[in-house]
């Protein structure tokens, strides 16, 4: 067993694991799903909700917090649990997306990443010592490693750079905390994009170095879903089987159902929250628009197997009507819908694991899907 994470019940006919991820703020369930609080913030969702939800894990963004407020402010304030009252653990993304996201603004070379703001154009500095410095001062419980990512599709010779920038940036960093007297742990990213001799040889590179946790980076933007599964299959015969693995920022169901049966354990996703405020909500018996006007006068809750206060105590017309007047609360009682449902299936998988009943379960999701 390796420090922070023990394995608590395998699925007999696949990887699907269930286990606990151990931090100073308490035992996180896996399979998992964190919603994103990029901002120290879920959008339109107060954290007292989310605890009610069963909720055992949150992800906040490094670069957006070290932009605003600032890593001064919120270590002034207590640290990031204190500084957005969330004493349940915290995963932080080192803000190597934003490198992708923000292209025209970065330049990458050997030292780091080169920014200019996003907000005001300021020249800003990010390297693999830097990030682990900045989530050290955030006081998250998981800390991610900085890397760099190609969009797809890439050149083999263009990604094969990219990996071996990762690997030297990763080395680094793992350097820089082993400098520090903390309690945070530090988790790896592989790249390599679907070419499978460049992931194997990330995950190779990344595994000699004994990170606390390892994660998949640069997946979910245009692969073929078969070459996507592939390198899951891949990571899931070479990583350790007493370590984490992190599938990050995928969140359709249906590919989470396959990514769990191949050995992953932790997932975030912006997909509900963000479906929520644009009117798109997940059912039991599939996805409804909410603004579609046939709901005009359905009296019939969202979702009638789903307990959740919304669909506890209002109409698919009332949500309707709050959606199409723009009311504050359409956000809110939609968010607190799609999170409810996102949570409780992961609590469904992690029970079948238990049970050893996934693939039925897997096989009744997918028929609603």
């Amino acid at each position: 067993m390796s420090k922070g994470f023990r394995i608590t019940a395998r699925d007999a006919s696949s990887s699907a694991r269930a286990g606990l991820i151990e931090t100073p703020h308490g035992n996180v369930e896996t399979p998992v799903f964190a919603p994103v609080a990029s901002q120290g913030a879920v959008k339109a969702m107060p954290h007292s909700l989310l605890e009610d939800m069963g909720a055992g894990l949150i992800l906040v963004n490094a670069y957006h917090l070290y932009l605003r407020p600032g890593v001064e402010t919120v270590k002034k304030l207590g640290g990031i649990h204190d500084f957005i009252s969330w004493q349940k653990p915290v995963l932080s993304d080192s803000g190597g997306f934003q490198v992708y996201s923000l292209s025209p603004l970065v330049k990458v070379r050997e030292n780091g990443v080169h920014f200019s703001s996003h907000l005001d154009g300021t020249k800003i500095f990010l390297g693999p010592e830097e990030a682990v410095d900045i989530q050290a001062g955030l006081g998250t419980d998981i800390m991610m490693c900085l890397d760099y990512f190609l969009p797809y599709p890439a050149s083999e010779d263009g990604m094969k750079e990219a990996v071996g920038l990762t690997d030297r940036w990763a080395r680094r960093a793992k350097a820089r905390l082993n400098e520090k007297e903390t309690g945070q742990q530090l988790w790896g990213i592989c790249q390599g994009g679907t070419y499978a001799g460049l992931r194997r040889q990330s995950i190779e590179g990344l595994v000699s170095l004994d990170f606390d946790g390892y994660a998949y980076g640069g997946l979910g933007i245009g692969e073929p879903k078969a070459q996507l599964f592939e390198v899951l299959e891949i990571g899931d015969a070479l990583l350790p089987k007493d370590k984490p693995r992190y599938l990050m920022g995928m969140g359709y169901i249906e590919d989470v159902l396959s990514a769990v049966e191949r050995g992953v354990d932790v997932f975030d996703c912006v997909l509900p929250t963000r479906n929520a405020r644009n009117g798109t909500l997940f059912t039991s018996a599939g996805r409804i628009s909410i603004k579609n006007v046939k709901y005009a006068e359905d009296r019939r809750p969202l979702d009638e197997a789903c307990s959740c206060y919304t669909c506890r105590n209002f109409s698919r017309a009332y949500l309707r009507h709050l959606y199409e007047r723009r009311e504050i609360g359409s956000a809110i009682l939609n968010t607190i819908h799609n999170l409810y449902f996102y949570l409780d299936i992961f609590r469904k998988i992690r029970q079948s694991i238990q049970t050893h009943s996934y693939s039925q379960l897997k096989k009744n999701l997918l028929n609603t899907e």
